[in-house]
């Protein structure tokens, strides 16, 4: 990706568009009862809840995912900002989750992948969605791979 490109993608990162698409992705998925907002083209999305770490109340947003057997695998990108995403610092303090996938609802257990597994799911992370690989070029910090395990 060349150098306006990436400066176009920091910018967006950091322009909270994203928080603004995202509240109304949720509202749709929310409203419809996953209905609606589990795909988004190519895309397979979940809704993510989260303890916060500080109100310690319900936080929830739309992410894209990976399916990865039994597990569920999301990207802590933030869109590239050199700030992490609050869902991933609310997941670091309290690591048990609810998702939403489609009509179904999971309580999961939440986990930064291991070097082993981040070697194994990056590629196919990256081939999933390109613009993965691109977040790497436009921020200071290692950007997770945060692996959901459903708790029985």
């Amino acid at each position: 990706m060349g150098a306006t490109k990436l400066r176009l993608l920091k910018a967006v990162a950091k322009s909270g568009m994203w928080q603004a698409i995202g509240a109304v992705h949720a509202w749709v998925y929310r409203r419809s009862g996953g209905r609606l907002g589990h795909r988004l083209g190519r895309f397979s999305t979940l809704m993510l809840t989260t303890t916060g770490r500080r109100s310690g109340t319900p936080r929830t947003v739309p992410l894209t995912y990976l399916p990865d057997g039994h597990t569920y695998v999301i990207v802590a990108s933030n869109g590239g900002a050199d700030r992490a995403p609050a869902w991933w610092l609310n997941l670091r303090h309290t690591p048990h989750a609810r998702i939403q996938v489609g009509r179904q609802t999971i309580e999961v257990s939440a986990s930064e992948a291991n070097a082993d597994e981040r070697r194994r799911l990056w590629p196919l992370l990256t081939a999933y969605n390109p613009v993965y690989a691109s977040y790497t070029q436009i921020t200071h910090r290692p950007i997770p791979v945060v692996i959901l395990r459903p708790v029985d």
